[in-house]
């Protein structure tokens, strides 16, 4: 019976440390990743440096659907303002998946348009690997792509 009792209280308690990821998607906190993605929008659409700062990490790295890399805050930020400047539209963001690696990360796959001047429009994936961190959650990582075949 003791060896018994030892048994289960020994299970009970390496439980956590089976499964030590919690996987926490509450409403909150995905509202906190759509805003995010609105703020990512906003910043890139009005030029605005000090949000864009703000909702990146300090080593955020960004793959473009050119297949260049920038890496680093400074990089990846002028290269935002450089390619918002030479490819004018309305860009449009649209979070379609939140999926939850823990209660402090997660990956946001959205929906990235711009529609230019002309009135065409170029339709792009983004995924956004987001932390959270300073009370926030911040964008570590951008991953845009173009569709092999048109959506």
């Amino acid at each position: 019976m003791k060896n018994n009792f030892l048994f289960i209280l020994c299970s009970l308690m390496a439980m956590p440390l089976i499964y030590p990821q919690e996987t926490v998607s509450n409403t909150e906190q995905r509202q906190g990743i759509y805003d995010l993605v609105e703020s990512y929008a906003q910043a890139r659409e009005s030029k605005d440096t000090v949000l864009l700062e703000s909702i990146l990490v300090t080593d955020v790295d960004q793959l473009v659907s050119s297949g260049n890399w920038r890496n680093g805050k400074k990089e990846s930020m002028k290269g935002m303002l450089r390619s918002s400047a030479s490819n004018p539209g309305t860009r449009t963001l649209k979070v379609e998946k939140i999926r939850f690696l823990n209660s402090t990360s997660a990956i946001a796959d959205a929906r990235y348009q711009i529609q230019n001047s002309d009135k065409t429009i170029r339709k792009m994936w983004s995924t956004f690997i987001v932390v959270y961190k300073e009370d926030r959650w911040k964008i570590a990582a951008i991953r845009n792509m173009l569709p092999a075949r048109p959506q």
